[in-house]
């Protein structure tokens, strides 16, 4: 097998995948916490690691992908409590929605699902076993129903993240999400319901958070009825599909710390071994210059961004920068990707069906595969596609072989399809050019057929309706 190299967040180092298993690597990469639709920052993991997937098993391995789905977090109470202080929507309901969507919005990019895709909410035996096997160990302590995490007994917090721990916040300081949110009956002081009132060390982190009024789902533990912290939830999950030292954990690169950072003292101190061999991060898709957040207000829906632009393009924008720098997104980034996925099927309407043949094309298509075994490089990969295209222009005959293995690689063989359906937004515009026309506004007509175009689709008229065809 060829050998294949990723940057690791601990390390700083770009290093050799070395499966624990030989010729199976297991992964797991963080998804998405449920309380409102996706955008497309969320769907850069997603499509990173679906894709990684794809080449590792091209090259020979048996891959299991895990993304987890966190259905269980203060994010989920707040925002069903916000649709209606004073009846609020049940969390678990809200929850259940957004998953359906998740799955619903990430299916549209036509690259299959991951293997396992845990729930929070189904994973709670595992997550109770771990916090009390973290108690036993002298780890972790339990306070008024909550369990904290003693940061300063595991020696090698701050490894992954490079942090010292004067320059840590594990951000849980503040006070209660809710209102009236002390645990039923507690004879806890007001005012002193805080976790920072209820650590031994600033520092310490919650592995189970007491039951709150205004908290609607809850689960039975030795400490008391409440339910898990977010880092606990993940470490579980991953160990139940995986075990311990798996070959790649992953996620977006601000989940190094606090989360990641989290999980790995969370393992070490239950298990004695490291979570993940290796840690893999990707960069942050920014709008105007900063992180794409639904905190900031600046997000873009994937599912909106999908039926505007085309599975296609979303799938080439997400791969057109190095995994683990920053993504710029603009319409003008995502037109540049509707070009790219033009240019390509454009291309390979004038290949032949079969291989390739051709020994100085092979230099380009052993190139993309080079750039890929080498930290996951899909630019560099496009940018030797790209050689392959321009040779292949040149050349009477050629096969599509090569380029539809690559293609396939990149989760883009439909690009060599004879057709592709046409985003929701373009079959509208298509419409009512039909209706506009019937009306015998011509001027209207054309001035969408324009829209159209602008798009990324012709419309032709047919008997009865309308045709739409990639450009």
């Amino acid at each position: 097998m060829r050998e294949i190299y990723i940057e690791d967040t601990r390390t700083g180092r770009t290093q050799p995948l070395k499966p624990r298993d030989a010729g199976r690597i297991g992964i797991y990469a963080c998804g998405p916490t449920v309380y409102s639709r996706i955008h497309i920052g969320n769907a850069r993991p997603f499509v990173l690691f679906i894709l990684l997937k794809r080449f590792l098993e091209h090259e020979g391995y048996a891959v299991t992908l895990v993304i987890n789905i966190t259905d269980v977090n203060d994010k989920i109470y707040d925002a069903a409590h916000r649709s209606n202080p004073a009846h609020p929507r049940p969390s678990a309901e809200l929850a259940a929605e957004m998953t359906a969507l998740y799955k619903r919005d990430t299916d549209a990019l036509g690259l299959g699902r991951p293997d396992h895709e845990p729930l929070a909410s189904q994973t709670m035996n595992p997550i109770v076993e771990y916090i009390q096997t973290l108690i036993d160990r002298g780890h972790a302590y339990s306070v008024d129903g909550d369990v904290y995490f003693r940061v300063r007994s595991d020696s090698d917090y701050g490894s992954l993240s490079h942090r010292s721990l004067e320059h840590m916040d594990q951000g849980e300081d503040d006070e209660p999400h809710l209102p009236e949110s002390r645990p039923p009956g507690s004879d806890t002081p007001a005012g002193s319901d805080t976790p920072a009132a209820r650590k031994e060390d600033p520092l310490d982190f919650a592995l189970w958070k007491a039951r709150k009024e205004g908290e609607d789902t809850h689960w039975p533990a030795p400490w008391g009825e409440g339910r898990p912290g977010w880092h606990i939830e993940c470490s579980a999950m991953a160990e139940q599909v995986l075990g311990v030292g798996f070959d790649i954990h992953g996620g977006g690169s601000d989940l190094v710390f606090p989360h990641h950072e989290n999980e790995a003292a969370q393992t070490r101190a239950a298990r004695g071994e490291e979570l993940a061999r290796i840690w893999m991060h990707n960069g942050m898709i920014q709008a105007t210059g900063e992180k794409m957040a639904k905190s900031v207000g600046n997000i873009a829906p994937l599912h909106e961004v999908t039926e505007r632009y085309g599975a296609e393009a979303v799938v080439m924008y997400l791969i057109s920068g190095h995994y683990r720098q920053p993504l710029a997104f603009s319409p003008e980034t995502m037109e540049q990707a509707q070009a790219n996925v033009k240019r390509i099927r454009e291309a390979a309407r004038k290949l032949e069906p079969g291989e390739t043949g051709d020994e100085h094309l092979r230099t380009f298509r052993d190139g993309f595969f080079a750039a890929l075994a080498n930290d996951f490089n899909t630019s560099a990969a496009l940018a030797q596609l790209n050689e392959w295209l321009r040779g292949a222009g040149r050349l009477p005959g050629v096969g599509d072989g090569d380029l539809r293995e690559m293609l396939g690689v990149l989760g883009l063989e439909s690009l060599l399809e004879p057709s592709a359906q046409a985003p929701s937004e373009v079959v509208r515009l298509a419409e009512e050019r039909m209706t506009v026309r019937s009306l015998r506004d011509y001027d209207a007509a054309d001035r969408l057929r324009d829209e159209i175009a602008a798009l990324g689709w012709e419309v032709r008229d047919v008997q009865g309706g309308f045709e739409l065809m990639p450009l």
